[in-house]
């Protein structure tokens, strides 16, 4: 564990960082919510930033995207399988038993050597963690904080994105081969990407801006506002995650596998059906995000808790 405890921590002058983001820019992201998603999720977090949080995000992020956090939301997506960076592969996903359509963070969170906290929900509470040691200012010496940021911006939409809390053997349904309308995908694919796109397509005139006003209006005064409150409570960030993590793997069993064999066609009712789910956990992902990032980088001493029994 020794060797993945001094990865984890993630030490990487930033300088290095910057030249590295920027040779990756543009490659195509494998996994997680697509880069319309990851977009969105930021841009709704950052919208909702209280003044500390807002100028913390700002000082962090390199100067080339000027202030603009959905800028690098799908750089982890990018980086993850250079030599360097491929240990945070397994961070993006928990694979779950097949068909148990729960998860257990003490059985499900680990990777595929059985290290303890290498998945999203651990990635989640690490790199929390780190955050927390900005307004100590004893970062420097121990983590590379524009990392964490980036890195927790978007583990939060993958753990919010249903599929990647999904059954081990079907890897999340990466191997469930089935065609979306007329062309071919996967299942994974379907909620990682296809939904978003074909809304923009059918809705949105392929604006993923008004997609986007769309998700936030329903969360401001339309059919979410009264869920906000219950979306944003957080005292623990360990049972926090579990939750998380525990809605993603429901709404994939109920509404992600069902009716996804391989070799079936998906057509207007799984995308009708779903649609509403996709959007709402985009919401979610970006509103827990921005409590997230309110609470580490406040002024006042109010934070999180660390209980790491939970779910044991």
């Amino acid at each position: 564990m020794g060797r993945h405890r001094r990865l984890w921590v993630s030490l990487v002058p930033f300088g290095f960082f910057l030249f590295f983001s920027s040779a990756f820019i543009g490659v195509p992201s494998a996994l997680g919510w697509s880069k319309e998603g990851h977009v969105m999720t930021c841009q709704i977090a950052q919208a909702l930033l209280e003044p500390e949080a807002s100028e913390a995000v700002k000082r962090l992020l390199p100067d080339y995207v000027k202030g603009n956090l959905s800028a690098l939301c799908v750089w982890p997506d990018q980086i993850r399988h250079s030599y360097k960076y491929r240990w945070t592969s397994p961070l993006h996903f928990i694979d779950t038993p097949d068909n148990a359509c729960s998860f257990q963070y003490s059985r499900d969170c680990h990777d595929s050597h059985g290290v303890e906290d290498m998945c999203v929900a651990g990635a989640v509470k690490n790199f929390t963690s780190q955050l927390v040691h900005y307004k100590e200012g004893t970062f420097d010496q121990l983590y590379n904080m524009t990392e964490a940021l980036l890195f927790l911006s978007h583990f939060m939409g993958d753990i919010h994105q249903p599929m990647h809390v999904g059954f081990t053997t079907d890897e999340g349904g990466n191997t469930i081969e089935l065609r979306w309308f007329k062309h071919k995908s996967n299942l994974h694919h379907v909620w990682d990407r296809e939904i978003i796109l074909t809304a923009l397509a059918a809705y949105y005139d392929k604006d993923a801006s008004l997609l986007l006003q769309d998700i936030q209006r329903n969360y401001t005064y339309g059919i979410w506002v009264d869920d906000i409150s219950s979306w944003k409570h957080c005292n623990d960030i360990s049972q926090c995650v579990n939750d998380w993590a525990k809605e993603s793997i429901e709404i994939a069993c109920k509404w992600g596998y069902e009716g996804a064999k391989s070799g079936t066609t998906l057509t207007d009712y799984y995308f009708d059906s779903r649609m509403p789910f996709v959007m709402k956990r985009i919401a979610q992902g970006g509103i827990r995000l921005a409590m997230v990032l309110n609470k580490v980088f406040a002024a006042s001493e109010e934070g999180f808790t660390y209980n790491n029994n939970v779910g044991r």
